[in-house]
């Protein structure tokens, strides 16, 4: 049976822009804060806020499909192994959120938690968040870390520090192809 949270139902948003970010934060932390870390932090939050509200909007849908894209990974990752996805990533990623208390406040981890488990289970992580009303400011920092901590989790598993982009960057590709 269908639900109404049927990624088909969902809009993709703009996964380049938020591919790119999470790519940024992948790279920033990767390199350990060097020198160049304030430019690279100072140009994405200029960029960012250059954003208009429909094209903040798009990039805000396009990290709830790289949430999707990277749950479905991680699902299918679990699945063959003989273990759940859920199981194994939320708890992770909700020790890694709670260590995180001045950007992600605790009431905002319920909210990632369940979008996470939407996605995990083959739901849109956006149109299960969209049954509570209108996104929040308070929920763009921990919506931010919480893509990057399941895209550097795929890069732990992999050990490849770049799979989780190179993964979505190939899926991109191969639209743009059709």
């Amino acid at each position: 049976m269908s639900s109404a949270f049927d990624p088909q139902h969902a809009s993709v948003g703009d996964v380049g822009t938020a591919l790119m970010l999470v790519d940024s934060r992948l790279r920033s932390v990767r390199d350990g804060g060097s020198r160049s870390d304030p430019e690279r932090q100072a140009l994405t939050e200029q960029f960012v806020e250059s954003l208009g509200p429909e094209e903040a909007g798009e990039v805000l849908e396009g990290t709830c499909t790289l949430i999707y894209t990277f749950m479905r990974w991680l699902r299918l990752a679990h699945e063959d192994a003989g273990k759940d996805v859920v199981e194994y990533v939320v708890p992770n990623l909700v020790a890694s959120l709670r260590m995180m208390p001045r950007s992600v406040r605790p009431e905002a981890i319920p909210t990632m938690v369940g979008m996470v488990v939407a996605a995990g289970i083959g739901l849109s992580p956006n149109l299960w968040r969209e049954q509570y009303g209108e996104w929040t400011e308070a929920e763009m920092t921990p919506l931010e870390a919480t893509t990057f901590l399941l895209a550097e989790h795929i890069n732990r598993m992999t050990d490849d520090p770049d799979f989780a982009v190179r993964l979505v960057s190939e899926a991109l590709a191969g639209v743009d192809e059709r």
